[in-house]
Formats: C-alpha cells, sequence, structure tokens
C-alpha cells in the first residue's frame, strides 16, 4: 500500500524544513508532497532542498485547494497530511497515524496531540475536528468535490464528510509534538486577525452542505 506525505505550506520557511526531513526518514512513506500556497518566502526552496517534491501555487488560494493539489499529484493509497509548522515531529507519529489505515482497520486517523504545549494541548482536544494530522485512504478523497475551495475549513470537511459516509475513524495519540501558532509567527496583531481569518473559514466551511460527487 503507497501512502504519500502531503504538506500544505505558507509562509513556513522556519520549520518546513525539520517537517520534511522526519517524512523522508518514515520507512513507511513513499515520497514527501509539500505544496507551497503562494508563498513569499523560501517556503519552496527550503523544502526543495529538504528533499521534498514541492509544487508552488502562484497565489495564495488557501488550505484547501493546497491540499487539493497535493492529492492531484500522487496517485497514493494514502495520504499523510502533515501542518508544515510542527515541532517535535518524528518518524514514529507518522508511523501511529499510517498503521491503523494501512491494517485496514480504519479508513482514516486523526492525530491529537499530547505533552506538547498547553495551548496547543488543549485546542486539540476543544476541537479534534480540526487537527491537520491524518492518514486518510483515497476513496474519501475521490468521493469529496470542491475541496479546494474549502480553504481552512477542509479538515471539518473532511472529518464530517467521514461520518456523513460511515468511514471508520480512529483518533491516535501523539505525544511530544505542538506547532508554531500564529500570533508567533506574525506577532500578536497580525497573528490574531489572522486566527479571526481562519475562524471564520471554519464556520463557514461548517455551515456548507458537504460537497461530495
Amino acid at each position: 500500500m503507497k501512502a504519500v506525505a502531503v504538506i500544505p505550506a505558507y509562509n513556513e520557511e522556519g520549520t518546513i524544513a525539520q517537517v520534511v526531513r522526519v517524512a523522508k526518514n518514515c520507512r513507511d512513506l513513499t515520497d514527501v508532497i509539500v505544496v507551497s500556497d503562494g508563498s513569499t518566502d523560501g517556503t519552496a526552496k527550503v523544502a526543495a532542498e529538504a528533499g521534498a517534491k514541492v509544487i508552488e501555487l502562484p497565489q495564495n488560494q488557501g488550505k484547501g485547494a493546497a491540499v487539493f493539489a497535493g492529492v492531484n499529484a500522487t496517485d497514493a493509497d494514502v495520504i499523510v497530511l502533515l501542518d508544515a509548522d510542527l515541532i517535535g515531529l518524528t518518524p514514529r507519529h507518522i508511523i501511529h497515524l499510517l498503521l491503523p489505515v494501512k491494517k485496514g482497520r480504519v479508513d482514516m486517523t486523526v492525530g491529537m496531540f499530547r505533552s506538547g504545549r498547553r495551548l496547543t494541548d488543549l485546542s486539540q482536544r476543544l476541537t479534534p475536528f480540526l487537527s491537520g494530522q491524518r492518514a486518510i485512504v483515497r476513496a474519501i478523497f475521490d468521493g469529496l468535490s470542491d475541496l479546494e475551495l474549502t480553504r481552512y475549513g477542509v479538515d471539518i470537511t473532511i472529518s464530517r464528510y467521514a461520518k456523513q459516509k460511515g468511514h471508520r475513524v480512529q483518533k491516535v495519540t501523539l505525544s511530544g509534538i505542538t506547532q508554531v501558532m500564529k500570533e508567533e509567527k506574525r506577532g500578536f496583531l497580525k497573528g490574531f486577525v489572522a486566527r479571526l481569518k481562519m475562524y471564520w473559514e471554519i464556520l463557514a466551511a461548517f455551515r456548507h452542505k458537504i460537497p461530495n460527487r
């Protein structure tokens, strides 16, 4: 069973290399694809130097479009979605995500942070359906349409679709992982505004009918 990592990234030159290197060192992954979503920094260059196959979108189109582009660039049976700003990721975390899917026990796993940082741990306990760390059988993506329009609503859209269609889903604990928060990347004010925009896009996706074929 072929498994490929897809990493959507927007201006993540500070963290993307480490995430790519870890994914490249995971024996269960065939390839690592980074989709630079209109990044204006060195994200694409850094990711390529770390060994990823890089797709560059000409302008920022949102996380949903980046995931869509990455999935369409591979024929893998299983897609592993990873955030580009992870801290503490190891190959074993990826294996934990993949194993239940590769063994056919479930159709999707959703990674939950534990013992990383209090704020990111709490966020995932409160909103587990928004986790960006997943292993997903291709059939789920094949059943979704207009995924590229969901922007930050992509994770909740996938979760809602899987539940609606009766796909088997399992939460997987990822100990020792955290991620860089928007306020840390962009400064408090710009980061806070970006977070509000993200929540608005998630809310919009939640209100819309699930796009399926």
